[in-house]
């Protein structure tokens, strides 16, 4: 016979667990029907078989739905079922039996563990991987992706090493040719050589640069140089990708690609280094974010007030979207490298793990 502990814990699992994939599962139903709904003319214009469609595009779309909303969820699920269990008055029920607050905590810890992990795995691996499945279903029969797809700016500036810096004009992905290429070299922030050439070829096979001729030009501090060659081949550490929406690229990669890449990056002394660190302290840091909206969820929804489930859901939403203004200005800030990554995009969670203390402390014991 199992004890009445074990009893509770499986209660309050079944609850949370139940309440927060049947909102998830609706949800997802919902967005799938509107974007269905909106891209229909183009799969129909377009020819896109059933099968990919459900397959390739709603298939991988799902997953990141599923994680970009989880913590709201999580957060709501844990309100919606809490303040009913309070205004029924299961939870003084429960702790007028000997049953500490702190040990009614323990199964919706447990259960947010099994949404963080699952948020994890969609964040690391699973989301990256499907995201360049949905990229190229898109590419293929949604009409406003076709025309996105393959796009660069049309200056790009990129590092390739230290005091080493690319700048190509007008790249085209279809045909791997920009207008202008040069090479620039410096020395204690002065530009001490140019590399610079005109229809420039990549060569995806070899990975080279190739022009029909090209100049190199010598600034020296009292005299300036130019030497003209022909045919150039040349080898360096950038290739199309890079060049291309790079904040974009990295999104599809998983997390050890996106580990490999940044190191990479950091060995050039690309100053694009936060950027990235962004997009990976990111995939760590909401995943956490689960486990301290369970407990803050729990502390506010557990005493019964006047007004009931409404009140609790009305400040549960109320802080909930505070948490994501304070996760969007974080990344800001990390873009803008006023702070470092690894600190900025973690502070909405020290925020608020202070707040679900808080509020833990206040909670009815």
């Amino acid at each position: 016979m199992r004890s009445p502990i074990k009893i509770l814990d499986w209660y309050i699992i079944r609850k949370f667990l139940g309440t927060f994939f049947f909102i998830i599962a609706l949800f997802v139903i919902i967005i799938v029907i509107f974007d269905y709904a909106e891209n229909v003319d183009d799969f129909i214009t377009n020819k896109a078989p059933f099968s990919e469609i459900i397959l390739d595009y709603y298939a991988n779309f799902a997953p990141s739905m599923i994680n970009q909303f989880s913590g709201l969820f999580t957060f709501i699920t844990v309100i919606w079922f809490t303040s009913k269990m309070a205004s029924q008055t299961e939870i003084v029920a429960i702790l007028s039996s000997g049953v500490s607050f702190r040990r009614i905590v323990r199964p919706y810890l447990l259960s947010s563990f099994v949404i963080m992990l699952m948020s994890l795995g969609l964040s690391l691996w699973v989301i990256p991987s499907a995201s360049n499945e949905m990229l190229d279903f898109q590419v293929k029969y949604i009409q406003r992706k076709k025309r996105q797809a393959h796009k660069y700016d049309e200056h790009i500036y990129r590092q390739i090493d230290k005091n080493v810096f690319v700048y190509i004009r007008n790249f085209s992905g279809e045909s791997n040719r920009a207008s202008f290429f040069a090479i620039e070299r410096y020395n204690d922030n002065a530009l001490v050589e140019v590399l610079e050439a005109s229809e420039v070829r990549f060569m995806p096979e070899t990975q080279r640069w190739a022009a029909p001729q090209y100049t190199i030009r010598h600034n020296l501090e009292t005299t300036m140089s130019y030497e003209l060659h022909k045919s150039l081949d040349t080898l360096i550490n950038l290739n199309s990708q890079e060049i291309g929406k790079v904040e974009e690229l990295v999104k599809t990669m998983k997390i050890e690609d996106l580990n490999q890449f940044i190191s990479q990056q950091q060995d050039k002394g690309s100053d694009m280094i936060n950027l990235f660190e962004v997009e990976r302290q990111q995939r760590y840091s909401y995943p956490v974010s689960i486990i301290i909206l369970t407990i803050m969820g729990v502390a506010l929804a557990s005493q019964k007030k006047r007004g009931g489930t409404g009140v609790n859901l009305g400040v549960g939403i109320v802080l909930c979207f505070s948490y994501i203004m304070f996760a969007k200005f974080a990344e800001e800030f990390a873009k803008g490298d006023l702070l470092p990554a690894q600190i900025s995009v973690w502070i909405p969670n020290i925020i608020f793990a202070g707040i679900a203390l808080y509020l833990y402390k206040k909670a009815p014991k």
